[in-house]
């Protein structure tokens, strides 16, 4: 495709070169950067691409993109940008031709349930013979084909490269998580969305390499429903009216709150033999009862915005009941068949506020007791360390502290940190800092009518130490154990 294309839109000067070169692909990872392409040197928290343009060009590089005043030598065209970041996300929806303009796009922002949600909305389509695509906190999805991601929104090229190869193989509609960071960096900049969903916000996400403050936070969140025509929205939550005050977008509700679009008129608890859900009754757009095969309260609130989606998609009540029945998302809130006397559960749950809120929806079902076996990212905030064991202290029967992804902190450390929280309790809990021995000791260990709750890992397969991630699989490690 020709520069002058794919520049198509944007601001810019020209520095030096020709606007009529050719451009074979566009690059960012200069390791990556083949002949004739187009290389954006991106301002990162820890690297400059503009350090790397010299290994651009010796690779092939015809075209730079930069947002400093630097010199670049040799024959090739040099483009300035306000912002390389945000016009990274313009110059790959040009060269890869407005895919999401051929698609239904649906787009959820919020603190808990995105990826939840997503998985139901894409059962429910696909359940109505719709042909699905997702992008998310699991990856790449659609078809037979996966793809494993780094952040939970990708990186705008990545994100405009697999929508046109969706459109490519037939996809009509993609599932999109966009995290508050995506929004921040400009990662869907220039993109359009059928429908944009606002499931909750707490705090979560602030500290150094995130958002300073709540104030930013909200605000990263609240931009998603400046580009998007229809805008489906939590009214139960308190961040609301923050939410909705400045979209351009039609508002629909939902919630507890009569004043819902969709109102979540009743909520009822069930548990047997390898199976804890809720039947949920709502009314309002739609009018019925789902059985959902995920349990809580949160369930409903993960449910709703996924019917309102299918009704307004004219999905069949017959779909939406068939898929919600079914749903069932790796990691969370994951039951692993073990033993007719106990219940154990993955879930990702990583901060306070999602601990919190599987203990409380767990404690609802009247368990014996509630083990919970968790550690926390390594070069992270402390203080959620300390959080996440006073919550495991005070709504847990027995906390099991272990490691969880230590990076380039020692685990002894991040272990002492969440005792801290756990000493402000009276709870009771052991630590064992080899995850494996620790499931071992849960399940060794465990009580008729336990639930077992394995925290933090959820749908990740590896353990991230000193710079290695090294394959690690709780189901597999529990059926190892069991066997």
């Amino acid at each position: 495709m020709r520069l002058k294309d794919i520049l198509n839109g944007i601001n810019y000067e020209v520095i030096s070169g020709d606007l009529s070169v050719m451009v074979s692909d566009i690059c960012y990872d200069s390791r990556k950067v083949t002949k004739n392409s187009l290389f954006v040197c991106l301002l990162g928290s820890s690297s400059d691409g503009h350090d790397y343009i010299e290994m651009a060009v010796s690779k092939g590089a015809s075209v730079i993109i930069v947002q400093k005043d630097v010199v670049v030598n040799g024959d090739l065209t040099v483009i300035k940008l306000d912002d390389t970041r945000r016009g990274l996300s313009l110059l790959s929806i040009n060269f890869f031709e407005h895919p999401f303009k051929e698609l239904t796009t649906i787009a959820i922002t919020g603190t808990k349930g995105k990826t939840t949600t997503s998985f139901m909305i894409k059962n429910i389509l696909e359940e109505d013979g719709k042909k699905v695509g997702i992008i998310g906190t699991m990856g790449i999805l659609f078809g037979n084909k996966s793809y494993t991601t780094v952040n939970t929104t990708p990186e705008s090229y990545e994100i405009q490269k697999y929508l046109r190869e969706m459109v490519n193989d037939g996809i009509k509609y993609v599932v999109m998580e966009v995290s508050s960071q995506a929004l921040k960096c400009g990662r869907v900049d220039g993109m359009d969305f059928d429908y944009g969903i606002f499931t909750n916000l707490t705090q979560d996400h602030i500290g150094e390499n995130e958002h300073p403050n709540m104030e930013d936070y909200i605000y990263c969140k609240s931009l998603l429903f400046r580009q998007c025509k229809y805008g489906i929205f939590n009214i139960d939550d308190s961040h609301y009216e923050e939410m909705v005050k400045d979209s351009t977008c039609r508002v629909y509700t939902y919630g507890k709150n009569d004043k819902a679009d969709l109102v979540i008129k009743k909520i009822d608890l069930l548990r047997k033999e390898h199976f804890i859900g809720i039947n949920v009754t709502v009314s309002g757009l739609v009018n019925d009862t789902f059985l959902i095969n995920t349990p809580g309260e949160f369930s409903a609130y993960n449910s709703a915005p996924a019917i309102m989606i299918a009704s307004l998609l004219s999905c069949s009540i017959d779909s939406i009941k068939k898929a919600l029945a079914k749903v069932a998302v790796k990691g969370r809130v994951e039951i692993v068949p073990v033993s007719d006397k106990f219940s154990v559960i993955i879930d990702y749950a990583h901060n306070r506020s999602s601990i919190e809120n599987i203990l409380k929806t767990m404690r609802a079902y009247n368990p014996k007791r509630i083990v919970s076996l968790f550690g926390c990212g390594g070069n992270r905030s402390r203080e959620r360390r300390y959080d996440m064991g006073e919550v495991s202290g005070r709504l847990s029967d027995l906390t099991i502290v272990t490691e969880d992804n230590s990076r380039f902190e020692d685990v002894q450390d991040i272990m002492n940190d969440i005792e801290v929280g756990l000493k402000k309790t009276n709870g009771k809990y052991i630590k064992i800092p080899n995850r494996t021995v620790a499931i071992k000791y849960a399940l060794d260990n465990a009580m008729e009518g336990d639930i077992i709750l394995l925290l933090g890992k959820g749908h990740e397969n590896y353990q991230d130490v000193n710079g290695v991630r090294s394959h690690y699989d709780e189901r597999e490690v529990i059926k190892s154990i069991i066997s």
